[in-house]
């Protein structure tokens, strides 16, 4: 028990009448909690669970078995001795009254109320009663702390030496992970700005070959070219993805995946990331339906299962990738239906139970200093939460380990690469656009695919030039602007646009997750790098006035979503 909460409370016994009730409401008048217990069995019940005082009537004592009652009272710690009201009949003192007197050696610490009562006199026993517990409270925390305090200095006297082995350890541990992070801190930093770069070069080399498709005619020889260039940006803007997502930069885009697919792409991969005398087998069942997922963050996570597989198998093995279709229930902890189970399998040296407890935990590693994070399995486990799906792992030592990541199903058919051309939406109406980007060639890039639209494109090489021209007279319908800036970002900008023209639409185009928060965390954003059509569509849909679906709320800077 403790003071406060139930502790507190004062457990009403008077079965007959309405003393109870009336007990009931001075005591909540004057703000005291209370319970009214039917009988005597249920108000034994309720005293392990805490209690102030206790008010009974005689009536509801007489005549009853009250040795549980008693047994209980005898038993209390040394520091508890629970106060007793008893309502006593008119006139029902102890001198005249010998019934009553044998309750007071049942229940000892008794005060005698006689009725009829005023409520001033209820009201003040109850609180004389309170105040006494909340000393016995008191008196059992000193008591507590008095008995812990020998405990911890005989434990200490006792494992003093060992105890100092295990702190030393425990430091340089603690220091080896803080090493551990700090480094990839700074690689996740210094991979995050390259791939940022990356992408503003991406971004013209994908919008302006799109630009020469569109422009030549069918046929033409040179259009193998082009798809050959926009399939190799392609594959390097799914690099970037990779890259960003080690960064945790990047956005979770989830889609129906075709998962066949993308084990067969990634096969080689797999295989080259692996010693050479590691046989790797990787399978797909017929009819394997498309799973619910950021096709990039499961590559990693593949990827980081098979890493994790080939340090558990130094001479060699098996790793077997395997996909099929199974179904769950909450028995599994998963919700009922549909789900594509990807297993990554391999016979090396396995897992105790208590390495297992611990294997997804954030910075656990069985590693060496300097050849883990320990991130691995738990960013494993994050994606398949976060997607409503799950990581089972089994292990045994000697015998291998067993991964398996659960997905939903999609009800939708899986999203094919997106490299066949799509008709760009052309200009729904006359309109000027704000374009505001300090990259010279993603700004001439992106300013050409929307002049070929039919808009009218007005550049700005930094926030500070777009609010100029704002604050000149020109009423764009329309601003499309760069996050990460110098000097002043995409959000500041729109948050400092609004003010000057409140009915101008705006737009994001980033290759970044973590913009932050406030009033343009729900501005529909373009992500780096991007194809005509995806920027024809989505700039049509903010200047027809119809929701985009492609509002998103940005991820805080921590990174929980």
């Amino acid at each position: 028990m403790t003071a406060g909460g139930r502790s507190e409370t004062a457990l009403i016994l008077a079965p007959v009448g309405r003393d109870a009730a009336i007990a009931a409401g001075m005591l909540r008048e004057a703000r005291m909690p209370s319970l009214i217990c039917p009988d005597l069995e249920c108000l034994f019940s309720e005293l392990p669970n805490g209690v102030g005082f206790v008010l009974v009537t005689e009536e509801a004592l007489l005549g009853h078995d009250l040795r549980p009652l008693a047994r209980w009272i005898r038993a209390q710690p040394e520091w508890s001795d629970l106060p007793f009201v008893l309502l006593t009949q008119r006139g029902g003192g102890l001198e005249r009254n010998p019934e009553a007197g044998r309750l007071l050696d049942a229940l000892g610490n008794v005060t005698f109320l006689e009725r009829p009562f005023h409520p001033t006199t209820l009201v003040s026993l109850a609180r004389a009663a309170l105040r006494a517990r909340l000393r016995q409270y008191e008196a059992r925390a000193r008591l507590e702390e008095l008995q812990q305090s020998e405990e911890q200095l005989r434990t200490a006297n006792e494992t003093l030496e060992a105890r100092v082995v295990e702190r030393t350890r425990d430091h340089e541990l603690a220091l080896a992970k803080l090493h551990e992070a700090q480094k990839l801190e700074t690689l996740g930093q210094l991979t995050g700005g390259v791939a940022h770069d990356f992408n503003n070069l991406l971004t013209p080399v994908i919008g302006n070959l799109d630009l020469l498709r569109n422009r030549l005619p069918p046929n033409d020889p040179s259009q193998r070219l082009i798809d050959a260039g926009l399939q190799a940006a392609s594959r390097a803007a799914t690099l970037v993805q990779r890259l960003l997502a080690f960064a945790r930069r990047q956005d979770l885009k989830v889609r129906s995946v075709n998962v066949a697919s993308l084990l067969d792409g990634m096969e080689d991969l797999i295989r080259r990331s692996l010693d050479p005398a590691i046989e790797v087998h990787v399978t797909c069942a017929t009819n394997l339906p498309p799973a619910w997922v950021d096709a990039n963050q499961l590559e990693l996570a593949i990827l980081n299962l098979a890493i994790n597989a080939r340090d558990a198998m130094p001479r060699g093995g098996k790793l077997c990738v395997e996909a099929d279709a199974a179904e769950a229930d909450e028995r599994a902890g998963l919700r009922a239906g549909g789900y594509v189970r990807i297993t990554v399998r391999d016979n090396g040296t396995g897992m105790d139970q208590q390495t297992l407890a611990r294997a997804v935990e954030p910075f656990f590693s069985t590693k060496g200093v300097g050849k883990g994070t320990g991130l691995g399995l738990s960013m494993v486990h994050g994606l398949a939460a976060q997607l409503s799906g799950m990581l089972k792992l089994t292990s045994s030592p000697g015998e291998g380990t067993s991964a398996e990541i659960w997905l939903p199903q999609a009800s939708e058919a899986a999203t094919a690469d997106d490299l066949e051309p799509r008709p760009a939406i052309r200009a729904v109406r006359d309109a000027t656009i704000l374009l505001v980007d300090d990259e010279e060639l993603v700004r001439i890039g992106t300013g050409e695919m929307l002049s070929d639209l039919g808009y009218k494109v007005v550049e700005a090489n930094s926030g500070a030039e777009a609010l100029r021209l704002l604050r000149t007279g020109d009423a764009p319908d329309l601003m499309i602007t760069d996050y990460l800036m110098p000097g002043m970002n995409g959000v500041a900008l729109i948050e400092h646009a609004r003010k000057l023209a409140p009915s101008m639409e705006m737009m994001l185009i980033t290759g970044y997750s973590t913009v932050a928060q406030g009033p343009a965390a729900t501005v529909p954003r373009l992500a780096k790098p991007f194809r005509q059509a995806d920027l024809a569509a989505l700039v049509a849909e903010q200047l027809a006035g119809t929701p985009s679906g492609k509002v998103v709320n940005f991820p805080r800077k921590d990174g929980l979503r």
